[in-house]
């Protein structure tokens, strides 16, 4: 199984290339740079395996949530890379990407949303696959959906910027946090190559953002109607 992953939806940009479980990767502090350094990153990871894009698999991308250009830019490049090949794709919620790379089987995935929100996401790990115990969703932290149990991990940026209102939304359940996270490409490859193994690549046309926010050009208040 080869795949080529691909995740742009926070300031870092990052690629990753699967082979058979075995990952080459890049990841970069680009700021709003990525449009600008994801087409050299993706060569290179594939001339260092040797591997041409039609020789792929699929292709894995973030499809967010995180930031409303760098998630489509993802979306954008994964969809041109795979209508160009013949291949299929598959969409990777950045927030199970987080849950993935923590290495923790009960994680609280939370990122900074601005405006005084995060996007949120918990996940356990069960027969080495992600069952979501609450679905991807846009909220305040104080507001943050509740989990069942203890011994969960937090991980984003969510905690770096609201961990004190989140360490109280969840006193006594967190063993402890990682605010300092941010979605790789490498968790992307890895849980975009377990799709396609379950047969479950979509077509290229079908590769479509995760935004959560729909009205993201607007402030608060007028998101909300005031």
């Amino acid at each position: 199984m080869r795949v080529l992953a691909l995740e742009t939806s926070t300031e870092y940009c990052s690629v990753a290339l699967w082979l058979d479980g075995v990952i080459i990767s890049r990841c970069e502090l680009v700021g709003q740079k990525h449009s600008e350094l994801l087409m050299a990153m993706l060569d290179d990871v594939l001339k260092q395996a040797g591997v041409k894009l039609a020789q792929l698999d699929g292709i894995a991308f973030g499809m967010g949530p995180g930031s409303f250009t760098g998630v489509r830019i993802a979306c954008g490049v994964a969809q041109g890379l795979a209508f160009g090949a013949n291949l299929p794709v598959a969409g990777v919620c950045t927030l199970q990407a987080l849950a993935e790379a923590s290495g923790k089987p009960r994680v609280i995935a939370a990122l900074d949303a601005r405006m005084g929100e995060i996007y949120h996401a918990a996940y356990e790990k069960h027969d080495g696959a992600w069952i979501a115990v609450s679905e991807p969703c846009l909220c305040k932290p104080e507001e943050a959906p509740q989990v069942p149990g203890n011994d969960w991990f937090g991980a984003g940026s969510g905690f770096a910027v609201h961990g004190a209102v989140l360490n109280r939304r969840y006193a006594g359940q967190l063993q402890g946090a990682d605010d300092a996270a941010v979605p790789q490409a490498t968790a992307i490859a890895a849980l975009g190559a377990a799709q396609f193994i379950q047969g479950r690549g979509a077509d290229a046309a079908e590769a479509l953002p995760l935004y959560l926010r729909d009205k993201v050009a607007l402030k608060t208040c007028e998101r909300e109607g005031h």
